[in-house]
């Protein structure tokens, strides 16, 4: 069986973790606070917050953005139900913007037009959640120039995209163009440490308040006893443990070569996917994808839903990134527009294999099928 991801566990990240395991502290100890540094030294950023999940990172960023009761926020209906959850968990109205129906991405023209609407009604976004769909960095020079415009804040979404660029030696987390990004270390993204979650920020407040948010809203209060501490908001226990940072960053140690085999994998898809019902997603050529995910559009739903189940026939695992979000059942309730750009990416994408460990032999079987298809 070919899955279309998975993680890559090797003897040194199995040693990293009993190393955590047998020492004094397997959460709340220091490898959690080694690895924020770590990971915010690799992409760029002043300061990182590990948590629990990206989920959770999402959460905190938009409290500490403000994000409250009645406040609009936007994301990309192409993604998986986090990127919207965090609005509804602060009580806030979530809503969608359209994508490039070729490449998967926000749509910077439908989020022009869309601003331009919600300045007339009084109903402009507090914060905008770019995705950055399959490791493909999103247009954040010209999202970034509409908050200027607009005033929103800006959390990326690079659950998928650790190790990708937005141009050259620019990586995505280096926040030049947010206010907060945000990554994801589930077991088939970019690097994992079983479950959990970062967001970077180049903001010392934001900074704090997220670190405040993810432990129960406690502080240590300066001059007072050792053991004294004071709750000042309602918080979560979001916290990541030292077991798992201790694995994220033996992972981190081989990201880069993680992210140079799978850009390896997509080119040789590129160049040996000769089918023309088939095409892959539109790519930008002037950053560096980190192909967490390898999606094909096939010419409509009737062709994607065939070339699913004979790739599953044959053991090939493929799946379908994503369900748009407002059709779930719980958003249904919500009667949001359809998003004609979104429909008619999902009635086409399909993911197929792509990880450090798939081998030629399985890649090449996997190109068989669909050139056949």
């Amino acid at each position: 069986m070919i899955p279309y991801g998975k993680q890559t566990i090797d003897e040194d990240d199995i040693n990293a973790v009993s190393l955590a395991a047998k020492s004094d502290f397997i959460t709340q100890g220091p490898r959690v606070e080694e690895f924020e540094k770590q990971l915010s030294i690799y992409v760029g950023s002043e300061y990182g917050v590990a948590v629990n999940s990206g989920t959770s990172a999402l959460h905190i960023s938009c409290l500490a953005l403000g994000a409250g009761n009645g406040d609009y926020i936007w994301t990309s209906p192409m993604s998986f139900i986090a990127s919207s959850n965090c609005a509804l968990y602060c009580g806030s109205r979530i809503d969608f913007v359209d994508i490039n129906k070729n490449s998967g991405l926000m749509c910077t023209e439908a989020l022009e037009i869309k601003l331009v609407n919600a300045k007339k009604t009084g109903c402009l976004p507090k914060i905008v959640i770019p995705v950055h769909y399959a490791g493909q960095p999103c247009d954040m020079k010209r999202i970034h120039e509409l908050s200027c415009d607009y005033g929103f804040k800006i959390i990326e979404d690079a659950s998928h995209a650790l190790g990708a660029e937005y141009e050259p030696y620019s990586k995505i987390g280096n926040c030049r163009y947010c206010d907060i990004s945000v990554f994801s270390f589930h077991p088939v993204k970019m690097i994992t440490t079983g479950e959990g979650g970062m967001a970077v920020t180049n903001d010392k407040v934001i900074s704090t308040h997220m670190k405040r948010l993810r432990s129960h809203g406690v502080v240590k209060t300066p001059n007072m006893d050792p053991w004294y501490y004071e709750q000042v908001e309602i918080g979560f226990n979001y916290r990541m443990t030292d077991i798992s940072a201790s694995l994220g960053m033996s992972q981190l140690s081989k990201l880069e070569t993680f992210v140079s085999i799978r850009n390896k994998i997509a080119n040789r898809y590129d160049s040996e996917i000769l089918n023309k019902n088939v095409k892959p997603v539109l790519r930008s050529i002037e950053g560096r994808s980190s192909y967490h995910l390898y999606p094909i559009l096939t010419n409509g739903s009737r062709e994607r839903r065939n070339l699913y189940h004979i790739l599953h026939e044959n053991e090939v695992k493929v799946q379908v990134h994503y369900i748009p979000i407002y059709k779930q059942p719980y958003y249904r309730r919500m009667q949001f527009e359809l998003f004609p750009n979104c429909e008619y990416f999902y009635d086409r994408v399909l993911s197929i294999p792509i990880f450090p460990t798939l081998d030629s032999t399985d890649q090449d079987f996997v190109i068989d099928i669909i050139n056949k298809f």
